[in-house]
């Protein structure tokens, strides 16, 4: 049983010592998941909806609106967001499904030109809570092949969508996997042990993500465009250092009327003297480095 933590650093967090002084490392992640997500035509049992304009209808059978809106994601969202970062030299993670990267090859090799890192994000679009353990197993070593040979590459850290299962930490850690970011409780990275060793855990969060477009909690490219920069503002006001995981993903934030907010977002955080736009991998170099395993 997976033992929980309710004190973490407590009053008194390390300083991250940042690179060039910097208090925030903002972390851009784009999920990139459409074409792994559940479909008829892949033999399951429903279409998916989650995160699509219509996830509020009900449709009986197969749902061809909610494939169409993860389609615009691949076709389109892509595309406008790697403009938008690509335009700006700046970096971003990628949380690849590893069947979405599969069926979508010259976007895989658009990410590898503009340097980007790759997270396992799970062989599908899937939770892996509940998941028998031999089934997860071959999951994580299949998504992790698949993600090695689109990319040249293999991912070094993996975020599972939503909710691991009680086995999932150990197993990437077996696999070979120097982190994940399957948790949502600090700002700051953290090791745990597992079977005796050190591995690293970079939290996430659900709550700095165009996620919040879906839910009816920010309407416009301007809205969004102030939360983040908000957000940075508070931690660049606060003692130390901390992170900041933006999520992104392409049939969210790919419509033009948020991707204009994405776009002053980075316009605004590439003239901040205090803010490191950096990728995951970047942040676990760094850690690794300057505060290591005890």
């Amino acid at each position: 049983m997976t033992e929980r933590d309710f004190v973490g650093y407590g009053r008194n967090p390390p300083d991250p010592r940042w690179p060039s002084g910097a208090r925030v490392a903002l972390n851009f992640v784009l999920n990139h998941e459409e074409g792994g997500e559940e479909s008829l035509p892949d033999g399951d049992p429903r279409s998916e909806t989650a995160l699509t304009e219509g996830s509020t209808a009900s449709v009986k059978g197969r749902d061809l609106a909610a494939e169409s809106m993860f389609q615009f994601g691949s076709r389109v969202g892509f595309w406008r967001i790697h403009r938008l970062f690509t335009e700006r030299a700046l970096p971003c993670t990628v949380f690849a499904v590893a069947r979405a990267l599969e069926r979508t090859p010259d976007a895989a090799a658009a990410m590898v030109e503009a340097g980007w890192d790759f997270c396992g994000h799970g062989l599908r679009w899937e939770m892996h809570a509940g998941m028998e353990e031999a089934k997860e197993r071959t999951r994580v070593a299949e998504a992790t092949a698949i993600i090695e040979r689109l990319t040249g590459t293999r991912p070094m850290g993996w975020y599972t969508r939503y909710a691991p299962s009680e086995n999932t930490r150990r197993l990437l850690a077996e696999s070979g996997y120097l982190y994940d970011s399957d948790a949502y409780d600090d700002e700051l990275p953290y090791w745990r042990a597992v079977k005796g060793k050190p591995h690293l855990v970079i939290p996430y969060t659900l709550t700095h993500n165009d996620v919040r477009f879906q839910r009816a909690a920010l309407t416009t490219g301007e809205e969004f465009f102030a939360y983040i920069r908000h957000a940075c503002e508070l931690m660049l006001s606060e003692p130390g250092g901390r992170i900041l995981s933006v999520g992104l993903h392409n049939r969210i934030i790919g419509h033009a009327g948020r991707a204009s907010g994405l776009a002053k977002v980075l316009d605004w955080a590439k003239a901040q003297d205090g803010v490191w736009v950096c990728r995951r991998a970047d942040i676990a170099a760094h850690w690794m480095k300057e505060h290591p395993a005890a």
